[in-house]
């Protein structure tokens, strides 16, 4: 289960003799219990934000004055709340200020970002079965990095990608059978990556296949309500 880690600082405690964080985060980071994390800024430096009666109302500073505050986080994954608690006590900023440890909220059935990943991949081969460039493209952020290279041809960018897609889908008669195998998935809650072989075959007007496999790596962004794909890298490895 994952922990969010709030590392609550006090502006009235002596730092000077505190044992430095670096050997913390590698430890644990080492045995794949800290997800990642980061320091934040002075509270001097934040902004609160309220909207009363429509009105945005700005002010500089933290929402409360307090000699604590947060100056980091970590996202942990634990077996428990104690291995989080026990992993919390041994960060060296519980010496003089306090750790906040708090579950993510539970997900829903289906809702685990691994899910989300393979349900993409899914809805992508969908698009090809269907020979529809609009739904295939639909599964990319429109900044996406692509490179393909694919027929002995270089390929780069959405746009090439686009043209590729409905060369694709105008040679053929019939759906096009996207096939994905090996495939790996690597996700947290907000970033993503698979490595896999996909396979497509099709059939031409005269009768001829197309069959090709490639290898491709893909990047995946989660932007609020689904997850896209910001990076793809595919290249042949069997063509007939």
């Amino acid at each position: 289960m994952k922990y969010m880690l709030l590392v609550c600082g006090d502006d009235t405690a002596d730092a000077s003799g505190m044992a430095p964080v670096e050997p913390w985060v590698e430890e644990l980071g080492e045995r794949g219990a800290r997800l990642h994390g980061h320091r934040l800024a002075l509270p001097s430096e934040a902004v609160t934000v309220r909207v009363r009666g429509g009105e945005v109302l700005r002010t500089d500073g933290p929402f409360a004055e307090t000699k604590e505050y947060v100056a980091g986080f970590d996202v942990l994954e634990c077996d428990s709340l104690e291995e989080a608690v026990e992993a919390a006590a041994r960060h060296p900023v519980a010496t003089i200020g306090a750790m906040e440890v708090r579950p993510f909220w539970p997900m829903g059935e289906g809702e685990d970002a691994e899910t989300a990943v393979r349900a993409l991949d899914t809805e992508l081969t969908e698009a090809f079965r269907e020979r529809d460039i609009d739904r295939a493209l639909a599964c990319y952020a429109p900044d996406a990095d692509i490179f393909y290279c694919t027929d002995g041809h270089e390929r780069q960018g959405l746009d090439a990608h686009r043209e590729a897609l409905r060369d694709l889908f105008a040679s053929v008669t019939g759906p096009v059978t996207r096939e994905v195998l090996d495939l790996r998935v690597e996700v947290d809650e907000s970033v993503g990556f698979t490595r896999c072989r996909v396979r497509v075959t099709a059939e031409r007007p005269d009768g001829t296949r197309i069959d090709h496999t490639m290898r491709v790596t893909t990047g995946y962004r989660d932007i609020g309500l689904r997850r896209v794909i910001t990076h793809e890298h595919a290249v042949t490895l069997k063509e007939a």
